[in-house]
């Protein structure tokens, strides 16, 4: 029988060829990377792989749980909301099992900082699900978005080339604001890498106001007035940001129209989808995507002629958002109106990414002993 084309044999000539074939040496298993964000309106899982500094999306899962919901009025998680996120939590950790993690990186904000029950949820997660959660502080949630949109920060096609960008991350219990200085910038398209320096915020501040709390402090008038009751929202979130003055060196990059704003959010996502018309949302045509200031006004207004119900119905919005997109566009305008930007990028990505990322640039310790490695956590 002659010998499969695929294999190789030692030595030279006829008497090699009657040797038994050498396997070739089996393969290093990649390693699987899981970052989770509990945020206080969604639950959020991706798991990787790491190739030649490139990471390759395995599985994503995603659901709003609105842990935050009630928390602005009573200080404490609610019992129901905490069930919500629970059950999320729990497929998450199933996934991760199933998937046969090799490190993992699960975080906790804004609900569970301020909660004088957060810490207690994260022990019970602990518990029920065996995930470890790290309640991260502001500072670094911002760190972690501005990592994970680092392939956005290229201003890619404008002129004149942008000098500055403003990263801002609307979540559900706040908005984290970060001012980047841009140099040189990246490649358009650049993929999710490990590779190179990550960029960092050169001014940030975090926003104690997110579309759960804004929504809840706002509440939608049941007709009529919708306009008035968007504008009360967005002089709200301007009268947060008016005092901060940090920034202020590189404003004179925004008054020059060389600068943008990379907006990271589910609301803002749900912008982007109607603004393109799409019957279904499409990640590889809204992650990227530039839009002009008045195309997002444009998609306001609409919303707002809609109303609740007829928002319900937008397939970019649906039901779980219809209350709150409006909050997300109403942060939005309010950066827009004391940081004006022309243009604005849109990002599906931001702190998974940024957290996958922080692992790969993290090499992980050695064991020893013969023992099956466990999920490390960072």
């Amino acid at each position: 029988m002659e010998a499969p084309s695929n294999l190789r044999w030692p030595g030279r000539g006829p008497a090699a060829s009657r040797r038994t074939a050498v396997a070739a040496p089996a393969r290093e298993p990649q390693i699987l990377y899981a970052a989770l964000d509990l945020g206080t309106n969604n639950c959020r899982l991706m798991i990787a792989t790491l190739h030649n500094s490139q990471f390759k999306i395995v599985e994503a899962f995603s659901r709003i749980v609105r842990l935050g919901e009630g928390l602005s009025l009573t200080g404490r998680l609610a019992d129901r909301a905490m069930e919500r996120a629970l059950r999320a939590l729990k497929i998450c950790a199933e996934k991760i099992q199933k998937r046969g993690v090799g490190r993992i990186r699960a975080v906790a904000t804004q609900a569970c900082r301020i909660a004088r029950n957060g810490r207690d949820f994260i022990a019970r997660v602990e518990r029920e699900t065996g995930l470890k959660l790290t309640i991260i502080s502001p500072e670094e949630e911002a760190r972690l978005s501005v990592i994970g949109c680092a392939s956005l920060l290229d201003g890619a096609g404008l002129e004149p080339r942008p000098r500055a960008a403003l990263v801002m991350d609307v979540g559900g219990g706040s908005t984290e604001l970060s001012w980047v200085e841009l140099t040189g910038g990246g490649r358009r398209g650049q993929p999710l890498n490990a590779s190179g320096q990550m960029p960092r915020p050169r001014y940030w501040i975090s926003l104690p106001v997110g579309v759960v709390t804004l929504a809840e402090r706002f509440p939608e008038p049941d007709s009529g007035g919708t306009r008035d009751w968007f504008n009360d929202m967005v002089k709200d979130v301007a009268d947060r940001l008016r005092n901060f003055t940090a920034a202020d060196s590189l404003r004179e990059a925004f008054d020059s129209g060389e600068a943008y704003i990379v907006g990271t959010s589910g609301a803002i996502t749900s912008l982007a989808g109607m603004h393109l018309g799409l019957e279904r949302y499409d990640r590889s045509r809204v992650d990227g995507l530039w839009m002009e200031h008045g195309h997002c006004q444009d998609v306001i207004q609409r919303l707002l002629d809609l109303g609740r119900d007829g928002r319900e119905q937008q397939p970019c919005i649906g039901r779980d958002r219809a209350d709150l997109v409006l909050a997300g566009a109403a942060i939005l305008e309010a950066v827009q109106t004391l940081w004006p930007c022309r243009r604005l990028r849109v990002a599906d990505r931001g702190l998974r990414e940024g957290l996958l990322l922080s692992m790969a640039r993290k090499k992980p310790r050695r064991r020893r002993g013969r023992g099956r490695p466990r999920p490390a956590t960072t």
